[in-house]
């Protein structure tokens, strides 16, 4: 046995000649080159989504556009890590939705003059401190304002009690 290991030393000269086939091989060299594209084409996509990631959350895309160049496969993970958690037209809807909320809210209750707290605005008076708030008519017993000399809704004058017309 050791005498056909000596004979295939002596026949081969150099032991590792499969590898420098294997590595200069055609196979490896175009595998190579695809993988290399592959990479080249994921870190362009990667600027892409950066650059329209960032208009959408109207940040600077020009700037970050840059830095997933400059940087390629880093400048999307900074940008990932420092960008603004929601995008820009989400935001604003929400801000319109809290405005929206908040006229119906002012539609539907008032703030008491004496302490603040919010009460219906058919109250007569603040259930927290009674405070008047407004005054019923002396007919049809509707809330009317403190300053309304006249009930809109029957026609009496709050003063006498009679009907104006």
């Amino acid at each position: 046995m050791s005498h056909t290991i000596l004979v295939a030393l002596q026949t081969d000269p150099d032991p590792f000649q499969f590898i420098n086939n294997f590595l200069s091989s055609p196979v490896l060299r175009i595998t190579g080159q695809v993988l290399v594209l592959l990479a080249v084409v994921f870190w362009l996509a990667l600027v892409y989504w950066t650059y329209s990631d960032a208009a959408r959350r109207e940040t600077v895309p020009f700037v970050w556009g840059i830095v997933a160049v400059v940087l390629p496969f880093f400048g999307t993970l900074i940008y990932l890590i420092v960008r603004p958690p929601e995008y820009a037209l989400d935001s604003r809807e929400r801000e319109l939705e809290l405005a929206v909320l908040e006229r119906e809210l002012r539609s539907r209750v008032l703030l008491c003059p004496n302490c603040r707290s919010l009460v219906e605005r058919d109250y007569l008076l603040c259930p927290q401190c009674g405070w008047d708030l407004k005054k019923s008519c002396v007919h049809c017993e509707r809330a009317l304002d403190l300053n309304w000399d006249l009930c809109p809704y029957c026609e009496t004058d709050q003063r006498t009690g009679k009907r104006a017309r």
